[in-house]
């Protein structure tokens, strides 16, 4: 269940939230997301990257020795968000959550189709040992963050939508 709330602090009169669902839409469709993580010293680490939505979560992958990877071994609470680099239309998506490593086979298999469907076949992987493997012989490990609160910037009539999960 999703709760919906509006700021009015932050948001132009008379403007309504915005519906999870047309914000999951753009969470789907988005092509490239910014991970925050936290390095083990309590700095800050911001990187772009590619994922999927796929049953209820985005799903990126990152390999094991990526400072990434590293920072959500130790601390697996992160921030993803998306959005569009205008000012004056569009929506920016913030998603806060846990990072989980998905390692079971069959959803691994199932989330490669989904990259590869998204991204062509430039983004194939196989998947081996609990991971995604490429055809170089790299490995990546692949992370589920499941909402726990989200945020929409609603940008022209401004809005700031709240869900919570």
């Amino acid at each position: 269940m999703v709760t919906t709330t509006l700021d009015p602090r932050f948001s132009a009169p008379d403007v309504d939230p915005t519906d999870w669902l047309p914000a999951r839409e753009q969470l789907a469709q988005a092509e490239v997301y910014w991970l925050s993580t936290v390095r083990p010293d309590g700095r800050p680490h911001v990187t772009p990257l590619i994922g999927v939505w796929w049953r209820d979560a985005l799903h990126f992958c990152t390999g094991p020795d990526e400072r990434k990877a590293r920072n959500l071994a130790d601390n697996p609470q992160c921030v993803l968000t998306t959005g569009t680099n205008a000012l004056d239309e569009g929506m920016d998506i913030v998603v806060e959550g846990t990072a989980e490593q998905v390692t079971d086979a069959a959803a691994l298999r199932s989330l490669s189709i989904a990259y590869e469907e998204k991204y062509g076949s430039d983004w194939h992987f196989d998947v081996r040992d609990g991971a995604f493997a490429n055809a170089e012989g790299g490995r990546a490990l692949v992370f589920r963050v499941a909402p726990t609160v989200g945020f929409g910037f609603a940008k022209g009539e401004y809005g700031q939508t709240k869900w919570r999960f």
